[in-house]
């Protein structure tokens, strides 16, 4: 059992944009198209910003793909961000982020971790900075996880063994399903899961717009912080207007130039 303070985040999938096919549009519509962005998902919300008004060619007006994203996001046009897809997994986080984080619905897609199949025997649990902080509220928290996990373990061997007894027909795998689905219940929010996320460059922004204030709960806005530092890197044409900043509490937090888009 393990005590995690810090998210990890992987960036596990990227766009790749079809070359010969948007060379094949262009031609069929007597037209020609260059950008100068390096990311796939920057060059397809470009691409699909200018279809809207075939910017294309001689109309093609801003040259830099920055200078395009950047009157698209002041203009406010947040839907030709949804064409930029990214996916990731989260892991080092807790059931109580995670139950936060899935209210997030447009522009998401999600698959977590089933502790109704996963043997959480070994399972390892995220402490709150504010507990960890205080030594006695953080040998308080050890104490009650403790008892937590002996709990699941013991509830998880007694379920079943008796579901061995009452239902001894069942596949293997139905049987530790049972047990275990049932052992979770004791489990308490601060269970660490793994989350595979897929999520659009408009709903990312919402995200870290919403979850990086300060009104947002600590470990969620602690990850909305880590996620902006990955984004400007990864795409800085869609999150440039985003800076950090030093909240009332000491902690990280963000704003936004152009919120809302």
């Amino acid at each position: 059992m393990r005590v995690i303070r810090e998210p990890e985040i992987y960036l596990v999938g990227r766009q790749v944009v079809d070359q010969e096919s948007v060379q094949r549009f262009l031609q069929e519509n007597e037209t020609t198209w260059a950008t100068d962005a390096e990311v796939g998902a920057e060059s397809l919300a470009e691409m699909a910003g200018r279809i809207c008004y075939m910017s294309f060619g001689a109309k093609q007006g801003r040259k830099s793909n920055s200078d395009y994203l950047g009157n698209i996001i002041e203009s406010g046009h947040g839907s030709v961000l949804e064409h930029a897809v990214w996916n990731f997994i989260l892991a080092g986080v807790s059931r109580s982020l995670t139950h936060e984080l899935v209210r997030h619905r447009a522009g998401w897609g999600y698959s977590q971790l089933s502790q109704r199949y996963v043997d959480e025997s070994t399972v390892d649990f995220v402490e709150p900075e504010v507990i960890a902080e205080d030594p006695e509220a953080h040998q308080l928290w050890m104490e009650a996880i403790a008892r937590s996990h002996d709990s699941y373990n013991r509830l998880v061997d007694r379920v079943a063994a008796r579901v061995e007894e009452t239902h001894p027909d069942l596949s293997r795998a139905s049987k530790r399903k049972m047990a275990r689905q049932a052992g979770r219940s004791v489990l308490p929010n601060a269970t660490e899961t793994k989350i595979f996320i897929t999520v659009n460059g408009r709903a990312l922004r919402h995200f870290i717009e919403l979850r990086g204030g300060p009104g947002a709960e600590p470990e969620i806005r602690k990850l909305a912080v880590a996620m902006l530092k990955i984004m400007q890197q990864e795409a800085p044409s869609i999150f440039s207007d985003y800076q950090l900043k030093i909240l009332e509490d000491g902690t990280q937090g963000v704003q936004v130039e152009h919120p809302k888009v």
